[in-house]
């Protein structure tokens, strides 16, 4: 898709009630123009805040204030390790870049800085204090990230995955607050000392679903109405190069919203949300 092409499917979603918009990949810093996308969209005025996620390698302090100056509000940096070794394992680059990349994020203050670590029995669960550090002493908040079962061999799953529910124990005991975002799961965010750690934890559960108000729009064009599945993708870029009339666009977007269902249906006591994410 061209700029103008996501600022105008945008610029239709935001007709449905949607206020945030997070760019993620793949890696977004691949695009060029990724600069003219986010300063597009943040010329829509109902827009409220434009985030990227980003394993911040090609993130150079030049970009970084480039991005900043276009409008975009924070990153989202995954980063598994700060051992060379161990991120060199999982990520197969230098840590040395991406470690540049998150300098550069925190000087450009595109903040909250938000520092994503997959933890990995065996591979970098033992980093867990070391990641916290680091984050406090740079004013980042770190999420700690459970490994998903979906979309995962289970054999990897087995090997490493890796329970957090300990650790969230020990947070409980140390946290000097506790705070619970609701919109976004219930997820528990631990505040210890300086440093806020949100725990993000698997997905298949009846509340992930029951909170998401969460709409995607893949690469290629094609709205994306659940995380979970592939099998009610649709096609809104090609009506939109077509030039078909902006009512259709509407009726493929309301589409997307009203196909909207839970993928983990189990009825749990707890406020329900109408597909469009309004509370009922």
């Amino acid at each position: 898709m061209t700029p103008e092409e996501i600022f105008r499917i945008t610029k239709v979603g935001t007709s449905f009630g949607i206020r945030k918009i997070k760019l993620t990949g793949g890696e977004p810093l691949t695009r060029g123009d990724l600069g003219e996308i986010i300063h597009l969209l943040q010329s829509l005025s109902s827009i409220e805040e434009i985030s990227l996620v980003t394993n911040a390698r090609q993130l150079t302090s030049e970009r970084a204030q480039e991005l900043k100056r276009s409008g975009l509000n924070r990153v989202n940096i995954n980063l598994p390790s700060l051992n060379e070794k161990t991120y060199k394992e999982i990520v197969g680059k230098d840590l040395e870049t991406a470690l540049a990349g998150v300098k550069s994020a925190v000087q450009a203050q595109l903040n909250p800085v938000k520092i994503n670590m997959v933890v990995l029995k065996g591979l970098n669960s033992d980093d867990i204090q070391p990641m916290m550090n680091f984050a406090e002493d740079i004013g980042a908040v770190l999420q700690l990230i459970e490994l998903e079962p979906i979309k995962k061999a289970a054999d990897f799953y087995r090997q490493y995955h890796y329970s957090l529910d300990e650790f969230e124990r020990e947070m409980s005991s140390k946290a000097s607050h506790i705070r619970v975002r609701h919109s976004m799961q219930k997820r528990k965010v631990y505040t210890v000392g300086k440093l806020d750690v949100e725990i993000v934890k698997p997905v298949e559960n009846t509340d992930f679903c029951m909170h998401c108000t969460k709409l995607r729009l893949t690469s290629d064009g094609k709205l994306k109405p659940c995380l979970m599945t592939q099998d009610n993708l649709l096609d809104i870029l090609t009506p939109l190069r077509n030039g078909e009339d902006p009512m259709v666009l509407n009726r493929i977007f309301s589409d997307a919203i009203d196909c909207r269902k839970p993928y983990y249906p189990t009825a749990r006591l707890g406020p329900t949300y109408d597909p469009r994410g309004k509370r009922l």
